[in-house]
């Protein structure tokens, strides 16, 4: 039996597949934004670096190769000269909009780019609607 203000809510249940799946890929640093400025066009290398600021070259490439690996993302090669490379999400990786639409939302609510992490909106005196 539980003590009195204990919380006993019975067995904690395990995270499911999908979304470990999920975030070991999207919850590496870097990829997100990676797939967040793909969802507006195909970006060649240099451009999508200039993107993101502070990721290195290396980064980049590494999360773009996993990216392509999960099916994602394709590289697509223009014959030049000069050669170019550009990047484009696949179907799937276009089917991610309308949720990194919705963490964006999100963000704005609760990750103010100011302060910590508010407790949420009934904390703030909002509805959950708006302000």
């Amino acid at each position: 039996m539980a003590e009195p203000g204990s919380h006993d809510a019975g067995p904690c249940r395990k995270v499911d597949d999908g979304m470990t799946r999920v975030f070991a890929l999207l919850g590496k640093r870097w990829t997100g934004l990676v797939v967040a400025v793909l969802m507006q066009h195909p970006v060649h290398f240099a451009e999508l670096r200039r993107a993101i600021p502070g990721i290195s070259e290396r980064m980049l490439s590494d999360r773009l190769t996993e990216l392509a690996v999960a099916g994602l993302v394709v590289r697509e090669v223009s014959e030049g000269p000069p050669l170019r490379v550009a990047y484009r999400l696949t179907e799937a990786g276009a089917a991610l909009e309308p949720a990194l639409k919705e963490l964006g939302t999100w963000a704005e609510t609760y990750l103010p780019g100011d302060g910590p992490c508010r407790g949420g909106a009934a904390e703030a005196g909002r509805s959950l609607t708006g302000p």
